[in-house]
């Protein structure tokens, strides 16, 4: 992840998009460095722009269930905010989870000058504004 690429994908074993902040923090320190906790949590946020949580859901099918952004610290936490969460609705007749993926409402999100560098500011717009619509119920 520092090796002056931009960009990287990897998948870490947690339950919430929290609980991976720490693992992969743990997994950090049992490398064997020796470096302050803060230091390994600035690290972590130079490093992290997006979270993807996906979850085995009651009915045995998966799904992303949070889009969080890494967004900085405060001391010494590392601070997050969900742009998507994913809400059980109900169940079918067959018993398979029903539910939806809904916007936050987060119109601006922290990586929102990396998406301009890319040229790709109006897509985000465009689509954060979709799904805020979708939350209105004004698309389907």
């Amino acid at each position: 992840m520092n090796t002056g690429h931009d960009g990287s994908m990897g998948t870490l074993h947690a339950n919430s998009p929290r609980e991976a902040l720490q693992r992969f923090e743990s997994m950090i320190t049992m490398g064997g460095f020796a470096l302050p906790s803060k230091t390994i949590k600035e690290m972590i946020v130079g490093s992290i722009d997006v979270i993807l949580q996906a979850a085995r859901l009651r009915d045995g099918s998966r799904s992303i269930t949070h889009i969080t952004e890494v967004v900085g610290m405060e001391g010494d936490v590392i601070i997050t905010q969900d742009l998507f969460v994913y809400d059980i609705v109900g169940e079918d007749t067959a018993g398979n989870v029903l539910g939806r993926h809904r916007s936050t409402g987060i119109a601006r999100p922290h990586f929102w000058d990396r998406a301009r560098y890319y040229g790709e500011e109006k897509r985000l717009a465009d689509a954060l504004e979709r799904a805020e619509m979708r939350n209105e119920g004004e698309e389907p």
